[in-house]
């Protein structure tokens, strides 16, 4: 998986290096040959369970800020989403260039419209279970609403710095399909990822085929 993500980071046309922050010899090991930068080791207190993604950006714009070149944007591509390719990391980045955004993050539609969910009591009863508005609406009536999808986060180093956080006033979305916006989080989610990769390969090998 973290192959994958070097691959799309590699291939895209807006990003000029790419660098993984790992604290584990096995991923540092497949990131730099599939092509990345493992110039330093995350420090344990960064690879625990309790470890924000907010303290491991920010080790990694001191470390690049001390030893290397502070980038002026940064993107992070988190290799739980392996169906996200280069295109998907270059609109994002043209997107910030096209709104003068302090970040971009990318989200799909969402599978289930939240009017159809809610909290459910202990003993399951479901009154009140659906606001007034939603009880005779059609689902295709429903406005579209959107979730994140973890694939992408594009943001200046400045904006992270001064506010630990990837929103604010000049935050935009880049929409991406729910077929890429697949989130590998146990083994199922990683079988369906496979046939979705699967039946992308076959379907490119056809479109090569016929031309």
């Amino acid at each position: 998986m973290i192959a994958w993500a070097v691959e799309g980071a590699l291939k895209s046309a807006c990003i000029q290096r790419v660098v993984v922050s790992t604290d584990d010899d096995e991923i540092m090991d497949a990131a730099v040959a599939a092509g990345a930068e493992a110039p330093f080791r995350r420090p344990d207190e960064l690879a625990t369970d309790t470890a924000t993604a907010r303290d491991v950006i920010l080790h990694f714009l001191d470390w690049m800020r001390d030893y290397d070149v502070e980038p002026e944007v940064f993107v992070i591509l988190q290799p739980t989403s392996p169906m996200r390719d280069h295109e998907d990391i270059d609109r994002c980045l043209q997107k910030m260039s096209q709104h003068d955004a302090q970040a971009v993050v990318s989200v799909c539609e969402a599978e289930h419209h939240p009017w159809l969910m809610n909290e459910l009591p202990d003993d399951g009863n479901m009154g009140g279970f659906l606001r007034e508005s939603a009880m005779d609406a059609r689902r295709q009536d429903l406005r579209p609403q959107y979730r994140l999808n973890g694939a992408v986060y594009a943001c200046r180093s400045d904006f992270f710095r001064s506010t630990g956080s990837f929103y604010g006033l000049r935050t935009y979305a880049c929409v991406m399909s729910r077929e890429r916006s697949v989130d590998v989080d146990d083994r199922m989610d990683f079988r369906f990822a496979e046939l979705l990769m699967r039946d992308a390969r076959e379907r490119s090998g056809q479109e090569t085929g016929e031309a």
